[in-house]
């Protein structure tokens, strides 16, 4: 028996504004709470969500509810699956609720599996440390199961991304399996359609998605060119009955159904019939993926190097470069990545929000400048005019968002990094970028550590040349002069700090109104 998975991609982004740059409207006076309208374009988000929506999500939600119910009762039932980012959950909160109503109907037929991914549909695990994207899975895991009422056991990173690191790191969080793209250059001679094992793991399984039959739908159905123009259900069963294999994953946008192929194009009348069609042959079954893992053993193992080796659905290569192929892609990763010890030194839930919604991998893709058929896919779904424009507008806001973000939390020049003697074998492992970090760090860091730099007049020298603070640096020279030792010596330092960040942070809203 061979079982047939189809699991959907379902995703929205938060799309940046477009034009603020060229408006000259960046670096404007807010309040932090207006600052997500400010760079986030609603209006192109809710029109682009509400035409999906009519021609994709509601006609095809209840195709798939009418398949599963029609087929509850006999012995092979229909069975589908979802990826869906919480991006895109949140835009069903804002925009339309009775279409989150019609995923949890999906959730309560029991024949659903919904699967995890990043929150932000980022490429957080490309990261070189993954503890922003095992938050990021994690923050994802309690959405789908607060808003679906769905424990997820199965994972898919953003566009299949994947790598041996990847896997292990899933593996480490407790999921069973992860799926990646079944291409040739991780596949050599196996076939996509079997379980593997990630090298170096124990416990998690790898599901490969057949990409060819699922371009068949997803790029092929409604060209005229192709040779097997119409695709029609049974036709398309036909070809899953003629493949062997122990498990066929097809994995295509859900947007693909009403949205890429237009309902004109017969796209929904081949979803409806389509599960039928399977369930006719009698060594055909569709299946979740967690049964899949459950059911099968690994048929090998796939061995996929992080360095230089990553893989990916997106475009002819198959890899990262579809996020981080060109220059202007980098720039806009770094700057993105720099942020992370401001963001969470800043400890603030609505810094923290935004700069995830930066993460979002949409803006990386929109900057793609490879032409042919990977280009004209990118032009497609981006709102820019050309990749340059999609840079000039996510590489502003994010700078715009840092000057905000380092003025909140009063940043120095370099960071301090924290002793409890002389020589690198003393390090304590905790730096400090800001002042508002400082005072978190000296809350934390060992009391001898504070007393060293107290002796060294360390702390003085920092306020001094880096906070650019003459203030608060004679104050730190006041201690040194002090008897006071461990715990009495940190509450006095913490509280000179706090103090005047307090001063410094109300000078600074009441010059700039900005927060």
């Amino acid at each position: 028996m061979t079982d047939v998975v189809f699991t959907f991609e379902v995703h929205q982004p938060h799309r940046l504004r477009r034009n603020l740059f060229w408006e000259g409207k960046v670096f404007r006076r807010l309040k932090k709470q207006e600052l997500f309208n400010y760079y986030f374009d609603n209006e192109v988000d809710r029109e682009i969500f509400k035409r999906a929506a009519r021609k994709c999500y509601f006609p095809s939600n209840q195709i798939l509810l009418d398949s599963i119910d029609k087929h509850k009762h006999e012995r092979k039932q229909v069975k589908v699956s979802f990826s869906i980012s919480g991006v895109f959950l949140e835009q069903c909160e804002m925009f339309n609720q009775d279409l989150l109503e019609t995923f949890k109907q999906l959730a309560a037929t029991g024949r659903v599996e919904f699967l995890n991914q990043t929150y932000y549909h980022s490429i957080s695990s490309l990261y070189p440390d993954k503890e922003e994207f095992i938050e990021q899975a994690k923050m994802h895991k309690q959405t789908v199961k607060d808003l679906l009422g769905y424990t997820t056991n199965i994972f898919e990173n953003t566009e299949l991304l994947y790598n041996n690191t990847i896997a292990k790191t899933v593996e480490s969080i407790g999921y069973k399996g992860i799926y990646t793209e079944g291409v040739e250059k991780i596949l050599g001679e196996k076939s996509p359609n079997y379980v593997y094992t990630p090298k170096g793991a124990k416990k998690i399984h790898v599901l490969l998605r057949n990409y060819k039959l699922t371009d068949d739908i997803g790029f092929r159905f409604s060209a005229r060119w192709w040779p097997e123009w119409p695709l029609t259900a049974d036709k398309y069963a036909g070809w899953l009955a003629g493949t062997p294999g122990a498990c066929i994953n097809i994995f295509p946008d859900y947007e693909t159904f009403g949205e890429h192929h237009w309902p004109e194009t017969g796209i929904h009348s081949f979803l409806q019939h389509l599960p039928e069609e399977i369930l006719r042959f009698e060594h055909l079954q569709m299946a979740t993926p967690s049964e899949v893992v459950a059911r099968h053993a690994p048929a090998g193992e796939i061995d996929v190097p992080e360095t230089g080796g990553t893989v990916s659905w997106a475009d002819i290569q198959r890899d990262q470069t579809g996020w981080l192929g060109n220059v202007m892609q980098w720039a806009y990763y770094t700057t993105l990545r720099r942020l992370e010890p401001f963001i969470k030194e800043a400890d603030d839930r609505e810094f923290l929000k935004l700069w995830r919604d930066f993460q979002i991998s949409d803006h990386l893709y929109y900057m793609f400048t490879a032409g042919g058929g990977p280009g004209e896919v990118h032009s497609y779904f981006s709102p820019f005019e050309s990749p340059m424009d999609a840079f000039a507008a996510a590489q502003t806001l994010l700078i715009d968002f840092e000057a905000r973000l380092r003025m909140a939390i009063l940043t120095a020049n370099e960071p301090f990094l924290f002793y409890t003697g002389v020589g690198k074998e003393y390090y304590t492992g905790t730096m400090a970028w800001s002042l508002k970090g400082f005072i978190k760090a000296l809350k934390e860091v060992n009391a001898k550590a504070i007393e060293f730099h107290v002796c060294n007049g360390d702390f003085e020298s920092w306020a001094k040349n880096s906070l650019k603070d003459q203030k608060l640096a004679s104050k730190f020279k006041e201690i040194k002069d002090s008897e006071e030792k461990g715990e009495k010596l940190r509450k006095t330092i913490v509280n000179y700090a706090k103090n005047r960040y307090t001063v410094l942070n109300k000078q600074m809203q009441d010059a700039t109104k900005l927060f």
